[in-house]
């Protein structure tokens, strides 16, 4: 089982690659939904083309729909038509997100993200990077990324 904790928005997931990288000619991989294994159509259609073409068939269970590579033009156009819908769909997420932010800011409630550091843990930061100390350690001493 592979299971990522990322947007099927995003192609660059770690859990996705290694289930790529896994699969062989055979083997069936089960996806609860289109939209679990990406929200753009291109991504899509590769993902779901690159897998059949090396003999894996691919489920979604919420759709109800196999692709083995052999699939009629119906099967085909309901990838893409329900693929479009997911790729749509997070483009209206996005919207509204975006929107909602917006509103929040005018209104003086949004904020953005807390800060990390003070103000002094920042100049502190700022001198030790001057002096050349390595990002990473101080990435670590300050508990930040």
């Amino acid at each position: 089982m592979f299971t990522d904790k990322v947007s099927g928005g995003n192609a660059n997931r770690p859990r996705l690659t290694a289930l790529l990288s896994h699969v062989r000619e055979g083997d069936t991989v089960v996806v609860h939904s289109m939209d679990r294994l990406a929200r753009n159509l291109d991504d899509l259609r590769a993902l779901v083309n690159g897998l059949t073409e090396r003999g894996v068939r691919v489920e979604f269970i919420k759709e109800g729909l196999t692709f083995t590579g052999e699939d009629s033009a119906m099967s085909r156009l309901l990838l893409s038509v329900m693929g479009a819908f997911a790729e749509f769909e997070r483009a209206l997420i996005r919207e509204r997100q975006r929107e909602g932010i917006e509103a929040a800011k005018k209104a003086g409630v949004y904020r953005g993200r807390k800060k990390l550091l003070t103000a002094v843990q920042a100049k502190d930061l700022r001198r030790r990077v001057e002096k050349g100390e390595s990002k990473a350690s101080l990435a670590r001493d300050f508990g930040i990324s």
